[in-house]
Parts: C-alpha cells; structure tokens; sequence
C-alpha cells in the first residue's frame, strides 16, 4: 500500500524547530508515507518528523541513524515489527507515562483515549495532549490512539494530511 499525494509536513502538524531544516536531520529518508526525517542526540532518537515529498534525501550520518532507518523501513515493510532503538525524549514525567502506554498498544490495534485515559487514571483530553506532544510518532505509535465515535486527531490536527497519514498507518497495520 503507497500512500500518494499526501505531502504532509509536520512542520504544519507539530511545532518542531527541525522540521524544514534539512541540515539538522541525521537522516532523511523516503517511505511509503513520504519522507521521514530523524534526529538523534548523543546516538538516541529524540525527533521522528513527516516531510513533504520535496525533502532531499540524506543518508544517515551515523551507524545509529542508520539502525533507526533500518528499523523504520522494517516497519514500512513488516508493521508488526517491534522497535528496539534508544530513545531520548523530551517530556514532562505525565507525558513520559502516556508515550510508555501507547507502545504497549500492539500494531494493528487501536485504544480510545478514554480507554487509554482510564488505565492511566487520568482524562481522555490529557492523554490527547500527551499524544500531541509525542516527538517520535510510529515509533511510540500515537497513531493508535483513536476517539470513541471516530478517528480523532493526530499530531494536534483533526483533518488534511496528519489525518490522511493516521489512516494510513491503521490501515497499513491491519492490512499486514
């Protein structure tokens, strides 16, 4: 399944100082879902960003870059694939707890953020700001998280291409 036409730029989606800066991504590489950009600190990923279709690629400037890309195109290939990277992620201790909840969600199922909510003891509204806030989507897969009549959003947009892509990536999980 190739998603076509989504161009989607999480520069629009979710506030990163990195996302149109190609000189600061350790690697850009293209998916099925467009362009995909990393960044890493100290070899852990810390940024998974969405780039539009006109992002030049870049090789992965590292041997941890480059394990980040192999895991990434595993899950493109195989999306029950398990991501086994470092992280180093920038969060409060509240949204540190949801990010660890979301990847015990298996691929190609969903949670409501009520469900979610209710696990954690907390609201459905707080674990969507959580997901908000996620800096590296597929890998922790906020995707996953869905509202109770509907999609729901998906890195703090409701419609375009961030929605677009969030269908994508259900789809692409059940579809395997």
């Amino acid at each position: 399944m190739v998603l076509t036409a989504l161009s989607v730029d999480n520069e629009n989606m979710r506030s990163r100082s990195t996302s149109g800066q190609a000189s600061q991504f350790d690697a850009i590489i293209a998916t099925p879902a467009g362009q995909v950009g990393i960044v890493l600190n100290n070899g852990a990923l810390a940024d998974v960003s969405f780039l539009s279709e006109s992002a030049e690629l870049r090789s992965p400037r590292t041997a941890a870059a480059k394990e980040v890309c192999h895991q990434l195109q595993s899950y493109f290939t195989h999306p029950h694939s398990v991501f086994h990277v470092s992280l180093v992620l920038k969060g409060t201790p509240f949204q540190q707890r949801v990010w660890r909840a979301l990847r015990r969600i298996p691929s190609g199922q969903t949670l409501t953020y009520g469900a979610l909510a209710s696990k954690l003891s907390t609201s459905a509204r707080a674990v969507g700001n959580a997901c908000r806030a996620n800096p590296v989507p597929i890998v922790i897969p906020c995707h996953r998280v869905v509202a109770a009549n509907g999609m729901g959003g998906f890195m703090g947009k409701r419609s375009g291409g961030a929605l677009r892509l969030k269908q994508w990536l259900l789809a692409h999980e059940r579809d395997r």
